[in-house]
């Protein structure tokens, strides 16, 4: 007796019609078919079943926040930044729970399943470190949410950095965090990632650094984060987010940076959606695409997860908790057009996320955590092509939210009386 059976599904690596078995909150056994019952089954009827989706770089302390106290006019990040500058005095602990939950609902709808968030440090009331601790808490059955102390306006450069960093931590935060080249100068950059390093070797935390967010081929912070990650033995428990400056460095100087944070085993995330909007504003044409080298660091073997970074904030108006969307992006900006590229942008959602975030017992194979999702695609090309509408999500093996397929009624004269994107339109193998 299974506790869920989710029938006729295609999986992530290509296998298709498979039943999954879902017994006492573990994958149970994956078979061409499953003759057992079930509290509950569901019939994928030949799409893909996933594991959930991870975002491994997020703000959720400002998320939904858009208009509040006005608009970004100008869309860029320096505003954005002034933005957050004048809504922090006003955040209330209440609100930004209130604001938090809301989001963790629409990411439930979407199959997102595992956050990390940095949390603004810069202001010593530390409310939104406050606020998104309960929040932690409160999502816990549905969402693994980790929190990152992340001094928003610089370790060294805002008045109070250092300490309500360590307050922050103190108070339950997760990771380490860091913006280096937002501080004063270039050295205290440096220093402050020696600073956040010995930190997190002290305390036995993982690092994850907003590094080199800019169009400047000299700010160079990644290197000194690599060679600060192997001297204190952090390899693997380090991360840097964005990376936009290597899209403007040269290559001679890449060809040494890349092996470097291979040797220091460098979980890399970018941010499509809001690198390609940010970046490349002081250009006119040829005007930057604004992310980092993708392809290049996928193929010297590092880990490269993509994050969505924010939804309707100060930031970014745009944003629907869709990975997806994410992926899909990337596509394009990346030039990952290919069938393997398209792979490999998928598992960047998925399990190089999760490697990103620790996360253990994730994965669609037996024995993994029983957290799926259903997708109305056919496989993980045509999930980042279509955007799916998420069918069912499922948690410990219960399924905790539901969406009904979109299909498109037509009334054309000798035409289709119905369109089911996800499965009229898929690509035909030759013949």
């Amino acid at each position: 007796m299974f506790d869920l059976i989710i029938r006729n599904a295609n999986l992530p690596d290509g296998r298709q019609g498979f039943d999954i078995g879902l017994k006492d909150g573990i994958i149970a056994t994956i078979e061409k078919r499953i003759d057992a019952v079930a509290g509950e089954e569901i019939d994928a009827t030949g799409r893909l079943a996933s594991p959930p989706f991870c975002d491994p770089h997020f703000h959720m302390d400002a998320t939904l926040s858009l208009g509040m106290p006005r608009m970004n006019v100008s869309g860029t990040l320096l505003e954005g930044i002034a933005l957050w500058g004048e809504l922090r005095p006003l955040l209330t602990k209440e609100a930004l729970v209130e604001r938090a939950l809301r989001y963790c609902d629409l990411a439930v709808s979407q199959g997102l399943l595992f956050i990390r968030s940095h949390v603004d440090t810069s202001d010593p009331r530390l409310v939104t470190a406050e606020a998104l601790i309960e929040v932690r808490e409160r999502v816990a059955p549905y969402i693994t949410l980790q929190l990152v102390a992340f001094p928003q306006d610089g370790y060294y450069r805002a008045p109070d950095g250092e300490t309500s960093l360590k307050r922050a931590l103190d108070m339950g935060l997760d990771i380490v965090g860091g913006i280096p080249h937002f501080e004063r100068t270039m050295d205290d950059g440096r220093r402050s990632l020696e600073a956040l390093c010995r930190i997190a070797a002290e305390r036995g935390l993982p690092v994850d650094i907003h590094c080199d967010e800019t169009d400047d081929p000299m700010s160079r912070h990644i290197e000194t984060l690599a060679a600060e990650t192997v001297r204190h033995g952090l390899q693997g428990r380090v991360a840097g987010s964005h990376l936009t400056s290597m899209h403007s460095m040269d290559n001679y100087y890449v060809s040494k940076l890349i092996p470097l944070m291979a040797e220091a085993e460098i979980n890399v995330i970018p941010n499509p959606l809001i690198n390609i909007m940010l970046q490349g504003r002081h250009d006119t044409y040829p005007k930057r695409r604004g992310m980092t080298r993708v392809r290049e660091l996928m193929a010297a073997g590092l880990n490269v997860s993509f994050g969505q970074d924010c939804t309707m904030d100060p930031w970014y108006s745009m944003g629907s908790a869709d990975m997806l969307e994410v992926g899909h992006m990337a596509i394009h900006v990346a030039q990952m057009g290919g069938i393997e590229d398209k792979k490999k942008i998928f598992e960047a959602l998925t399990i190089n996320s999760a490697r990103t975030m620790g996360l253990d017992g994730y994965g669609l194979e037996v024995g993994c955590k029983a957290d799926l999702i259903v997708l109305q695609a056919a496989d993980v090309i045509e999930a980042l092509r279509l955007k799916p509408t998420r069918l069912a999500v499922v948690k410990g093996g219960k399924v905790i939210s539901r969406s009904a397929p979109r299909i498109g009624e037509l009334f054309l004269d000798g035409r289709p009386t119905s369109i089911d994107p996800g499965r009229d339109y898929v690509p035909k193998e030759p013949s």
